[in-house]
């Protein structure tokens, strides 16, 4: 399959061919939720910690004598029962949410939310994407050019830019910018995909991403739903 390819000022330059493998498949939610469930349960920190009766620091003596003094008898101040004791089944520091997922199974979803933006025309792949100054101002301006000259784009609110390497100017410019992001190619994953509107591709990130992503089945290509 074929997509367009522009460069920097937003022109049609030529068209290349794509991998169908990756960018013709057939998106099944079911396979995408699963894997967007379970990168954001093994993304997920456990950060509430209470401590047992056992981790509450004092309480080694007994408050009083077993018999004898009228009162109910207690082995230990820092019982849950006490102000100050021991927390009974309060969250802990050693849940796990992570969930397993295979990578066949993860690179599939990644192609199935590729397609999808291949089909909504969302996904666009330049020549290069690249910026000299570094500048916020600058990566700003370029996007809104680009909005007025390419009409698949004109109602795209958060972008993604994919990369084939780092490149310094252009991460500090993002920095500053809340709705675009930059990724690698072979960093790529379906909450990225999805949380953005439009991708932003260079030819060489595309031919990475072909190069990368070797688990998804050429059977799985499909453009037409069979009859």
């Amino acid at each position: 399959m074929k997509i367009s390819v522009y460069n920097s000022n937003g022109d049609k330059t030529k068209d290349i061919e794509i991998s169908q493998r990756l960018f013709g498949v057939k998106p099944k939610t079911e396979v995408i939720h699963q894997v967007v469930v379970a990168q954001q349960a093994n993304a997920r920190r456990v950060l509430a910690d209470t401590k047992d009766k056992s981790e509450v620091r004092g309480g080694g003596k007994k408050p009083w004598a077993q018999k004898g003094t009228g009162r109910a008898r207690h082995g230990s101040s820092r019982s849950p029962i006490w102000v100050g004791g021991g927390v009974t089944f309060g969250p802990t520091s050693d849940r796990n949410f992570t969930k397993g997922i295979n990578k066949k199974q993860k690179q599939l979803a990644m192609a199935m939310c590729l397609s999808d933006k291949v089909i909504d025309r969302s996904f666009l792949v330049f020549e290069k994407i690249e910026l000299a100054s570094g500048k916020t101002k600058d990566l700003k301006d370029w996007l809104e050019s680009l909005k007025s000259k390419i009409t698949d784009i004109k109602n795209g609110k958060k972008f993604l830019l994919v990369l084939d390497k780092n490149d310094d100017n252009l991460i500090r410019a993002v920095k500053n910018l809340d709705k675009v992001d930059v990724i690698l190619a072979d960093s790529l994953n379906c909450v990225d995909i999805l949380n953005h509107d439009t991708m932003f591709a260079s030819e060489k990130a595309v031919d990475k991403i072909d190069k990368h992503y070797k688990q998804v089945s050429v059977k799985r290509s499909q453009i037409k739903d069979k009859k």
